[in-house]
């Protein structure tokens, strides 16, 4: 999940991959603001950062209780891995959210004609759109991504 995710961010971030439909990295001025380029490459870090984290803790078992249990199961470590590893995707998934609802924005203004968006995306875009504004210029997304990423843990989203 995270790395389809992933991809569908750097689709919409790449010019030549959306057939220059929507500008490169989501910004007007690309050169001179870097847009969402920083936002796929963290999206990146985080599902190379997970397939790390799912190689498995059992091939790393050490013998414990004076040698008697030979091989550990690992499960406190498999756990926390886990939890790592859902945590990252939320952020994956909150990357994504917010280049999808930038995308629409610059989209409409770029291609105009009917703006009108899913019966099932228009609520989600509203909710996003309440929340995390168009980004006009680089600015630090930090608090954005942490917003938009409470939107997904409370279940808003």
């Amino acid at each position: 999940l995270c790395n389809i995710s992933e991809r569908r961010i750097s689709r919409l971030t790449d010019e030549a991959s959306n057939s220059h439909v929507l500008p490169a990295f989501l910004t007007e001025n690309s050169g001179i603001n870097s847009g969402f380029m920083i936002v796929q490459y963290t999206a990146a870090a985080l599902c190379s950062e997970n397939k790390v984290l799912a190689h498995p803790a059992s091939v790393d078992t050490i013998p414990t209780s004076a040698n008697v249990e030979d091989h550990v199961s690992m499960g406190l470590t498999s756990a926390l891995k886990l939890r790592q590893i859902n945590e990252n995707l939320e952020y994956v998934l909150a990357l994504e959210l917010m280049t999808a609802a930038q995308g629409i924005d610059l989209r409409k203004k770029r291609i105009g004609g009917d703006k009108r968006l899913g019966k099932g995306t228009k609520p989600v875009y509203e909710k996003i759109r309440s929340v995390i504004p168009f980004v006009e210029k680089d600015q630090f997304m930090k608090p954005l991504i942490d917003r938009m990423v409470e939107l997904i843990r409370s279940g808003e989203i």
